[in-house]
C-alpha cells in the first residue's frame, strides 16, 4: 500500500501542471477496462489479501482464461502508463522497478498458497 500511495502522491506532485498526452491516456483507459473485466470476473472473491477457499475451484473464466494473474498485469501497466500520460517517464521507471520487486515476492507467495 505504501508503494501505491507514494506513486499517487508523486503523480500529484509532479504531474499536476503538466500537459496530458492523448495516446497514453487512451492506453490508460483501456487498462482500466481490463481492470473492470478482471474485478467483475472475480466478483465477491476479489480481495487484496491472499485467501484460498478450500473447496472453491480457481477462477478460469474472463481474463483468467488467458493469464494466471491478470490483476497484477493491470497494476504493472497502470504504474508504468499513468505517469507517461504526464510525460513523467522517471516516475514510471522508478515505481515499475519497485513494483516488480514487490510483485515477485507476492506472486511467489500466492502461487504457493494456491498450490496447496
Amino acid at each position: 500500500m505504501a508503494l501505491h500511495a507514494a506513486w499517487l502522491i508523486s503523480l500529484w506532485a509532479f504531474g499536476l501542471t503538466r500537459a496530458v498526452d492523448g495516446f497514453w491516456l487512451g492506453l490508460f483507459v483501456l487498462i482500466e477496462l481490463a481492470r473492470i473485466w478482471t474485478l467483475a470476473t472475480l466478483g465477491e472473491r476479489w480481495t487484496t489479501r491472499i485467501i484460498v477457499l478450500p473447496e472453491a475451484a480457481l477462477v478460469q473464466r474472463g481474463p483468467y482464461r488467458f493469464v494466471r494473474h491478470p490483476n497484477y498485469l493491470v497494476v504493472i501497466a497502470e504504474i508504468a502508463v499513468l505517469p507517461l500520460v504526464f510525460g513523467l517517464w522517471q516516475i514510471a521507471l522508478i515505481f515499475s522497478l519497485l513494483n516488480a520487486a514487490i510483485l515477485t515476492i507476492r506472486i511467489r507467495h500466492e502461487n504457493r498458497a494456491l498450490a496447496r
